[in-house]
């Protein structure tokens, strides 16, 4: 078990740093200066400059060290705060707590990592994978978080912590549908009777929708969200359209909601419709997190930190692509704080020493490790 802490003093200007660099996911130009902040920070404290991955213009980085084959710490520097967010935001430190557009989502967590790996005396076999579009689903970084992922034999992210520092042991899968309804205009007034009234169609496949919900906290949530439909007071609609948001907590949840998703029929002559699947994550399960879990609290107990505890969450991170490979997969190793995505986002900068101390023995301890159970 290491020893020594990293310097709180130290973590947070360099947290004060990230979070002046605004980085919005939606500004590629944003995103870039933020990675090159982050890469100095890495750079600085591992001694080793990563490099740049530039997919479809959005900037990641990535470390290797030796053959990066034991560990992948994972997190990303985009925001959901656009440029100009400090201005009615500023960055500050009051009462031990600091506040800041993307301090808690997830820049301590880059901080503490950094942190981490340069407490220790030899970085072999660890991947380090920063990237800049996680608030946007990981449009462009998904199929190298899966490739990084494949590669090791645990991935450990470091995106804040649960209520109270609670370790996020799964997390709900997450996929997006627009269900489309095509039926036939006609005139309202002279024939209504000769066309295929698309909003009609649609009314009775968002109740088929909604009875594919689970109806409990254990089951899928299916929510139609966006309406869409007709074009004039006095026609027929032709087209009509939902868009539907659906969480799964398991892959057979999600398996089932996907198949009669895309086995609905049209209940009226004549209408036909289309399913569209957008972008999506599976599940992150609690079997795939137990046994990191179990090494979390065994190695925080000789700390002398009090249980941390392990929650499971509504939202999806890019742990949920690790895990959707078969990975072991532990989240919420970052900040603790709160208040993510909203105004007050905060972070209890006393606690940043003692995750990064935390996160260290991890790493260590997977690198002696020949193998993590998959």
């Amino acid at each position: 078990m290491s020893t020594d802490r990293p310097d709180l003093e130290a973590m947070v200007a360099d947290l004060g740093s990230l979070v002046g660099c605004e980085s919005p996911s939606s500004d590629l130009t944003a995103v870039a200066r933020g990675a090159d902040v982050v890469a100095e920070l890495g750079c600085r404290l591992t001694g080793a400059a990563p490099e740049r991955l530039i997919l479809d213009g959005c900037t990641h980085l990535r470390w290797s060290f030796g053959e990066g084959d034991r560990v992948l710490l994972l997190g990303h520097q985009d925001t959901v705060w656009p440029i100009g967010s400090l201005a009615d935001h500023p960055w500050r430190v009051q009462d031990g707590v600091a506040y800041g557009p993307g301090c808690f989502d997830m820049k301590a967590g880059l901080v503490q990592l950094f942190h981490a790996l340069a407490s220790l005396s030899s970085l072999d076999g660890v991947t380090v994978l920063i990237t800049g579009d996680e608030e946007l689903g990981a449009p462009t970084s998904r199929r190298l978080i899966e490739e990084e992922s494949r590669r090791v034999a645990a991935a450990l992210v470091l995106e804040g912590s649960a209520d109270g520092g609670a370790l996020k042991t799964s997390r709900n899968g997450i996929a997006q549908y627009e269900l489309r309804v095509h039926g036939r205009a006609a005139h309202a007034g002279l024939e209504p009777w000769n066309g295929v009234n698309a909003s009609v169609e649609l009314a009775h496949q968002i109740l088929a929708l909604t009875a594919l919900d689970g109806g409990s906290a254990g089951g899928a949530t299916v929510t139609p969200t966006v309406v869409a439909g007709g074009t004039t007071m006095n026609t027929v609609p032709a087209e009509a359209s939902v868009r539907v948001d659906v969480r799964v907590p398991t892959g057979a949840e999600a398996r089932r909601v996907d198949t009669a998703i895309h086995a609905l029929a049209p209940r009226l002559p004549g209408a036909r419709l289309e399913v569209m699947s957008g972008p999506s994550h599976p599940p992150l399960e609690a079997a795939a997190s137990a046994e990191l879990y179990r090494l979390a609290e065994e190695l925080a107990a000789a700390h002398g930190m009090p249980p941390l505890g392990g929650a499971h969450v509504g939202g999806a991170s890019d742990g949920n692509i690790a895990a959707g490979v078969g990975t072991p997969t532990l989240d919420g190793l970052g900040a603790v704080g709160g208040g993510a995505h909203a105004p007050g986002e905060h972070v209890r900068v006393a606690e940043m020493p003692l995750r990064a101390a935390l996160l260290a023995d991890l790493v260590v301890r997977l690198q002696k490790e020949r193998s993590v159970q998959r």
